[in-house]
């Protein structure tokens, strides 16, 4: 995972709050909230690139991604979210969620800088 954090051309930071809660730092105003659901929407990585690139063209200041604990998020969380994003139907281990998530973040990054590193086909 922080071989493709390190890639990423964009301002990141990770925070990882324990199992049995936290506080998540307080939204700011122009702030996406994306959670990782298995209910979520499944976008390839042209659309994914495509929808960073909006929010980022549209004067969005920040894009949080969250992963839930174990049990996933509860349904007044999905309702506060601005995307539900899948990474398909299957259940992923939150390490191997973070390392994909990590990878498509430098993916789209490579697609929108024009880079020839995503192979489309």
């Amino acid at each position: 995972m922080a071989r493709y954090v390190k890639r990423i051309g964009w301002p990141m930071r990770i925070t990882e709050l324990p199992d049995t809660g936290g506080k998540l730092p307080a939204l700011e105003a122009q702030t996406i909230r994306v959670l990782l659901d298995e209910k979520g929407e499944v976008l390839g990585s042209l659309d994914f690139a495509r929808r960073l690139e909006r929010w980022r063209d549209t004067g969005t200041r920040e894009v949080r991604f969250l992963i839930g604990a174990a049990d996933g998020f509860g349904d007044a969380e999905r309702a506060e979210a601005d995307l539900l994003l899948s990474f398909g139907r299957a259940t992923w281990p939150h390490l191997l969620a973070r390392a994909m998530l990590a990878e498509q973040l430098f993916r789209a990054t490579s697609i929108l800088a024009g880079h020839p590193y995503h192979r489309e086909g």
